[in-house]
């Protein structure tokens, strides 16, 4: 039997959820460490602070690797997206 965690999270795939900006470049990250909706929010807010960054959406995998995707109008520093994710206190792996 597997135990599910309600987060609160809104499911993008669904139909009728707002779909993310068509933006030029969107940039894959894995990411660990993360294990609930504050987790999320954390990273969100450092990588909404990168210029250049439209939208930011995750895809939890509580205690695993989730996958983070930076959208924006042109490529982002990838030094600064690690930095992003490690000021909010996770770590960026590869792929």
């Amino acid at each position: 039997m597997t135990d599910r965690i309600q987060l609160g999270l809104t499911d993008v795939s669904a139909s009728g959820a707002p779909a993310a900006p068509a933006s030029a470049v969107n940039e894959e990250l894995l990411v660990t460490g993360m294990t609930c909706a504050h987790c999320v929010a954390s990273v969100r807010e450092e990588l909404s602070e990168i210029d250049g960054v439209e939208a930011v959406s995750v895809d939890l995998v509580a205690g695993g690797t989730s996958h983070v995707t930076v959208h924006s109008a042109t490529p982002l520093d990838d030094d600064a997206l690690t930095a992003a994710i490690e000021e909010a206190g996770y770590t960026r792996v590869s792929a």
